[in-house]
């Protein structure tokens, strides 16, 4: 099975904050930097450092725009009157040269105040505009895994469709000046790759916390949070709260790869913590501009159920009889039902009943006993029983789909069992023994997508 990813937003998320913090866990550098140069994106490098954030050392990730594209806003100096300096305390730069000119960087960019739905001149100057397919074509180009193409391509779709609606247009309308769209691209990609290199496959967080107020970006004065990010909100159900910070927490990618991600939003009972990562953002508030990530592995204790278990002998009731009773008390609710041989009074051969079933039901299925078969008395034990986290879902094979029952054991690897009874049919129906059915039911469910990538299960690649 692949890891566990906890974001923890309590101070905002955006895609650069995300991909500094994923470095800091221990994702390659050196991969994100290959699949950076296979990308047919020209005109920036990207800059990874270390910084003091509140007197935490943090990893910092930066895209630097040359001077043809620097397009920076200094929003914070802009809206608040002070510089939001970008701390660089002890840095120690490795830059990723694309041939040009260094420029400004976006120290201080809003990644949703360059999105346009037509074409313009920008201070004399034509830009050129970049749709979602365009950038969709610019990550398919890529050197990337399968795994990660496909989590970049949900976050544009994520992205795009919230900023569709934000200004009202069709979705092939919507096109990225640029500047954000080098940025978005860089970001987007950046994330994906690394997620698909540290193999998380899960990805949880509890809630994304937002400030609140107003921003200026390119067309004009909007609210926090930003039409964009609540789009997201509203449309991928993420849990959202506000804090007293007046200004934007999370940006629009910052809420596309949360998305994206298809994030759970419960943490574990209890968890243990492998690896901590911290990213570093660009903006000062009251709030540190940090985003803590997480690699944990669940340590709650294995559930326990409270079940009864009913039994009785009998030496006087046909087989036909046994049967029947046991099939009706499975119908009934029972969850388990057993017939075992044993010897009953004077060495005459009987079988005992031994019936599995929850408390609630135990007065049902008593009635049911006495009704079914010829017993004057049931025995009653109340039991403990420990349960493995488990779920149905369904694979596809060359005979039809199975359903298959998946099981999650303490060490955290999975066990996945075919339904019998669809084999079967299957089986019958193409003429092949049940064995056949039966393995590929299996293959398929060791090969079926992860949750997160759509890319098949890590643990079997390794």
């Amino acid at each position: 099975m692949g890891r566990t990813l906890y974001l923890d937003c309590t101070n905002g998320i955006s895609g650069d904050m995300t991909v500094a913090a994923l470095l800091d866990l221990g994702a390659s550098e050196e991969k994100l930097r290959a699949a950076l140069a296979s990308l047919p994106v020209e005109g920036y490098r990207v800059e990874v450092s270390r910084v003091a954030k509140a007197g935490l050392d943090a990893c910092d990730f930066d895209v630097v725009l040359d001077a043809a594209h620097d397009g920076h806003d200094h929003d914070m100096a802009y809206l608040h009157g002070h510089d939001g300096e970008h701390d660089r305390t002890h840095a120690h730069h490795h830059e990723h040269d694309h041939g040009h000119d260094e420029g400004h960087g976006r120290h201080h960019h809003h990644d949703h105040g360059h999105v346009h739905t037509h074409s313009h001149d920008h201070h004399g100057h034509r830009h050129e505009h970049r749709s979602p397919a365009d950038i969709d074509a610019i990550i398919e180009a890529g050197a990337l895994t399968s795994g990660a193409k496909r989590l970049a391509h949900r976050m544009v779709s994520v992205l795009a469709t919230a900023e569709a609606k934000a200004h009202g247009v069709e979705l092939a309308e919507v096109h990225f000046h640029e500047v954000g769209a080098v940025d978005s691209i860089v970001d987007i990609v950046s994330v994906a790759v690394l997620l698909d290199d540290l193999g998380i496959d899960r990805v949880i967080v509890p809630e994304l916390v937002d400030g609140h107020g107003t921003i200026r970006c390119q067309h004009g004065v909007i609210p926090v949070p930003v039409p964009a990010t609540l789009n997201i909100v509203a449309a991928h159900g993420l849990p959202l709260s506000i804090c007293e910070v007046e200004g934007e927490l999370v940006t629009p990618t910052g809420a596309a790869i949360v998305a994206a991600c298809k994030a759970e939003h419960e943490l574990p009972q209890r968890f243990v913590v492998e690896r901590v990562g911290l990213g570093a953002g660009k903006r000062a508030y009251s709030r540190p501009s940090l985003l803590r990530a997480m690699i944990i592995a669940d340590a709650s204790p294995v559930p326990h159920d409270r079940v009864v278990k009913l039994e009785c002998d009998i030496d006087d009731a046909t087989g036909e009889q046994l049967a029947y009773a046991a099939e009706r008390l499975m119908e009934e609710g029972a969850r388990e039902a057993h017939w075992v041989p044993v010897f009953g009074k004077k060495g005459r051969p009987a079988y005992q009943l031994q019936v599995i079933a929850l408390p609630e039901d135990v007065a049902h299925l008593e009635k049911l006993i006495f009704a079914e078969t010829p017993t004057i008395g049931i025995r009653r034990t109340p039991m403990a029983r420990t349960v493995l986290e488990r779920r149905e879902d369904t694979v596809s094979t060359a005979y039809g789909d199975v359903r298959v029952k998946r099981s999650v054991l303490p060490c955290g690897s999975e066990r996945a069992k075919p339904e019998l009874d669809d084999c079967a049919r299957l089986a019958r129906a193409a003429g092949v023994p049940l064995a056949t059915v039966a393995t590929a039911a299996r293959h398929a469910a060791r090969h079926a997508a992860s949750p997160l990538t759509g890319d098949k299960n890590r643990s079997e690649r390794e």
